[in-house]
């Protein structure tokens, strides 16, 4: 049985690669471990050094080693042979992992760079979501994780590193995504004209990243190996396969699965590209901003439309909140901003300050000059761990300090109210199947940028 964070957060699993494209070497040259060390002999033989480890990569400041590299290489062929993913050749495996491990060690490095982090107790509440969710107890999911020769530490890191890098991408990416009203009265016209032929997609890809401002020579080098990949499959390859030796994307490791998407939800690139093809069928390389695309259309399905309609007519919960945020930053440990919180709520129950003056003192946030409100918001319009906090007070009631991507809140529910509004429901899933859409395409933009500007020298001798 294969386990991942991909159950219990909206995105995460294998970072993505990207180019093997290379910016300039940092300030200061990266601290280099030894790669050798003596043995010892007899005094009367001459010392033949023997390698402990090596180092394959130079990531910033950092440095992958050999048997950090051997260890994935392990976990992963173990991981592919359990999900029957036919295993590419060994070696274009293992340039495929480096750079998955490359663009990994840059995020964790911006991640704290940023003060980013997770602590145990978030962590704890994770994986026993994920225990849950493979309907286990965690006696029992660590019995099998111990079947399937995981050890408990290193899944419980892998899992704490999953949730860090996601919380780096809604930080870098998810806020940052901007949809006008006219784009929402776009889409709802463009949904009741296809109303009647509204289909979910089983999509497969590959993607060939393009590096950001690449010459002609590069987009060439990467055409040619999108030709390539596509030559391999027109021959008979295995597209699991040749994604996991050829796909810069995220999937790539699991056949370059992106599963069921509703297709309004999907690039437009991607649903014209296989609208013609039968299941099984792929489509020609595209060309997008990012690079060089092949898509697979596994299968496709009627969506349901029916209640998707019932459900936008249904009466809808709608909560007036006000908050209090404190960000966590390099200056303001999450130790800090819970400790500030707490102090400031003990103020209020004391009736020494009202929540809205604290707000407007105290809070990192635009409702900082509202009091901290934040008006009134409906299912979904926050992240998870706000709204499930959210959701559990009563009207005038305040949370204890609640962690979210955004750093510590005291949150304090004003009043609620239920109301048919269908119409504005219709607007809220538009616009949350926007953000889907621009998410994806977003988040692959700023992974390659990431990748540009990360220092990389390889030491392997294979490149």
């Amino acid at each position: 049985m294969a386990f991942s964070l991909l159950s219990v957060t909206a995105g995460g699993a294998w970072a993505q690669a990207a180019s093997t494209a290379q910016t300039a070497p940092p300030a200061v040259a990266p601290a280099i471990v030894p790669t050798t060390a003596p043995v010892a002999k007899p005094a009367v033989a001459k010392a033949n050094p023997q390698t402990v480890d090596a180092i394959v990569a130079v990531v910033n400041t950092d440095v992958i080693t050999q048997q950090e590299l051997a260890k994935r290489m392990s976990d992963v062929v173990q991981r592919m042979r359990a999900q029957n993913i036919e295993l590419p050749p060994v070696a274009e495996l293992q340039k495929q992992l480096l750079e998955r491990m490359i663009l990994e060690r840059a995020e964790v490095q911006l991640a704290k760079e940023n003060g980013l982090s997770v602590d145990d107790v978030m962590l704890d509440r994770a994986i026993s979501r994920i225990a849950e969710q493979n309907k286990l107890s965690m006696g029992d999911f660590q019995k099998q994780l111990a079947q399937d020769k995981i050890p408990y530490a290193s899944f419980r890191e892998e899992i704490r590193q999953e949730m860090l890098l996601q919380r780096l991408r809604e930080r870098e990416v998810d806020n940052k995504i901007q949809i006008s009203e006219s784009e929402v009265d776009n889409y709802i016209a463009a949904e009741s004209a296809n109303k009647q032929t509204a289909q979910e997609l089983d999509l497969a890809q590959i993607l060939v990243r393009v590096p950001e401002n690449a010459s002609a020579e590069q987009i060439a080098q990467r055409a040619k190996r999108a030709e390539e990949a596509m030559q391999q499959i027109k021959s008979g390859g295995n597209f699991a396969a040749v994604a996991a030796a050829y796909s810069d994307a995220s999937d790539a490791l699991t056949g370059g699965d992106m599963g069921w998407r509703a297709q309004d939800r999907l690039p437009a690139l991607f649903v014209e590209a296989v609208a013609n093809l039968n299941p099984g069928q792929v489509s020609s390389i595209l060309k997008s901003a990012n690079g060089f695309h092949i898509i697979k259309l596994v299968n496709k399905r009627a969506a349901a439309a029916a209640a998707a309609t019932d459900t936008a007519a249904a009466p809808v919960q709608q909560t007036h909140v006000r908050h209090i945020l404190i960000k966590v930053t390099p200056t303001v440990t999450a130790a800090e901003a819970r400790r500030r919180l707490v102090d400031l709520k003990e103020r209020i129950d004391n009736k020494a300050a009202t929540f809205e003056d604290l707000a407007k003192l105290y809070s990192n946030d635009l409702s900082a000059s509202k009091g901290g409100d934040l008006g009134w918001v409906y299912p979904g319009d926050t992240v998870p761990e706000f709204e499930r906090a959210m959701d559990a007070l009563k009207p005038g009631q305040i949370s204890d300090p609640i962690e979210s991507p955004f750093g510590y809140h005291l949150i304090q529910v004003v009043e609620r109210k239920a109301n048919d509004v269908s119409k504005e429901r219709q607007r809220l899933t538009a616009r949350m199947a926007i953000r889907e859409r621009k998410t994806e395409e977003a988040s692959n933009d700023w992974l390659r940028q990431l990748r540009d500007r990360t220092y990389v020298e390889y030491r392997n001798d294979d490149r």
